[in-house]
């Protein structure tokens, strides 16, 4: 059964950071522990950036190395190098949401994973996920609960989901990496789950590194390469978080690094049903992710067309957790709405804010409101008269999926644009 492989390859020179079985020290302090409950979105938190450069060069990082797993320990503590100096704290987002102004990437419609590991215990193997080998083990990087890959050469793991071929004909995959020394994550694509948890032999990869995104399928002969913009090339790329976004549609692959585009596979030449994340783990420099959601669907394409139907439900636009604070990774849907308005002279939305039930029901219903108008006012600073748009919030009373999973939950938080 034929597979390929998506290497998400972040090279880094060293996290800096001091981990410890339940939470990790940033220079001088204990990094707070994401304590609040998800509450309609996963956080923006802040995180050191101004480490020093770790001696030394990681060597052959991206060499073939043999999928054997040696013996491992359990979830030990995982003790990084301590920072050498302090430096000034930011969040995820490089620049303002105004540095978004042409991100095009709009996530799936149909959430099919979502986890942000909020509600797992640290120093436990998360919930909703499956360990094929190696170790693996929740804990905090800087102030954000984050999966870690800490031994096994490969270590990898799947989401935990039912069906054994759950990739539509176009989807998406979402996820924050924080760039370490360690080993870079990989993402391998099956035919089917059953598959995803086996060892396996290289057919195809994308390479996230720090200076160059590379895509190549051994079996067609695909070799790609699209090279990280200046600002976060190499180490402007190390000791932060970043936004890693992959749309699927067509045989079409892009890859999308914080707010740019910056490769393009036009004929992948497979068709993936199934994924998992792998790597070499490492207790001194484990691979770390936070964030993941996967979703079937996207890549709407209405611009220059009619529109005609009733209403638009989104999962695209996202915000601080409890807050009305749009994420900048929304841009990408939002220029959708804007292009929609602008072909449309004659169209009107009612922008709808929903939630789910996470919270009490008056909070949810004064967030949803506050959250629909700040979309609002964004659409309007992006050129959008505001004659054509209302807002309501619904809160939680309108959900359109369970909110029994994280899954469900990440359904019913979205945002809607109704015809009037």
């Amino acid at each position: 059964m034929k597979y390929f492989k998506i290497l998400i390859a972040t090279t880094a020179l060293g996290l800096l950071t001091q981990l410890g079985s339940a939470q990790i020290l940033k220079p001088g302090e204990i990094a707070k522990e994401a304590g609040t409950s998800e509450v309609n979105n996963t956080e923006t938190s802040t995180i050191d950036n101004g480490v020093n450069k770790a001696a030394g060069a990681i060597k052959g990082l991206f060499k073939k190395k043999k999928k054997t797993d040696p013996a491992t320990t359990a979830n030990a503590p995982v003790a990084l190098p301590p920072p050498t100096q302090s430096g000034t704290a930011i969040g995820m987002q490089q620049g303002p949401i105004s540095a978004y102004n042409n991100y095009d990437f709009v996530p799936g419609d149909q959430i099919i994973f979502d986890d942000s590991f909020a509600d797992d215990q640290n120093g436990e193997f998360p919930a909703h996920w499956n360990l094929g080998a190696g170790q693996a083990v929740v804990n905090t990087i800087a102030g954000r609960p984050a999966f870690l890959l800490t031994d096994g050469n490969y270590a990898h793991v799947s989401p935990l989901i039912k069906s054994p071929s759950y990739l539509g004909d176009a989807f998406t995959i979402e996820f924050d990496n924080y760039s370490s020394g360690g080993y870079p994550p990989k993402l391998y694509f099956y035919n089917s789950n059953a598959n995803a948890i086996a060892a396996s032999s290289d057919q195809a990869c994308i390479t996230i590194a720090t200076d160059v995104i590379g895509i190549e399928n051994k079996t067609t002969g695909l070799d790609l390469q699209g090279k990280i913009p200046a600002d976060i090339l190499s180490e402007r790329y190390l000791n932060k978080w970043h936004h890693i976004a992959i749309a699927y549609r067509n045989n079409q692959l892009k890859v999308y690094v914080d707010q740019y585009r910056v490769a393009v596979a036009p004929n992948l030449g497979t068709k993936p049903h199934a994924f998992d994340i792998e790597g070499i783990g490492d207790p001194n420099n484990p691979i770390i992710i936070a964030n993941v959601r996967v979703a079937n669907g996207g890549g709407m394409n209405m611009l220059g067309k009619k529109f005609t139907d009733a209403k638009i439900i989104t999962h695209g636009i996202n915000f601080d957790i409890d807050k009305s604070t749009i994420k900048p990774e929304s841009m990408g849907t939002l220029n959708m709405i804007v292009g929609i308005l602008k072909d449309n002279p004659d169209l009107k939305f009612e922008v709808d804010g929903h939630t789910d039930n996470s919270g009490g029901a008056a909070h949810n219903a004064t967030l949803s409101q506050q959250r629909a108008d700040a979309v609002k006012s964004q659409l309007v600073n992006m050129g959008i008269d505001g004659s054509r748009l209302t807002t309501k919030g619904f809160g939680d009373t309108k959900p359109i999926s369970n909110n029994l999973t994280p899954e469900g939950k990440a359904n019913n938080r979205r945002v809607e644009f109704v015809k009037q």
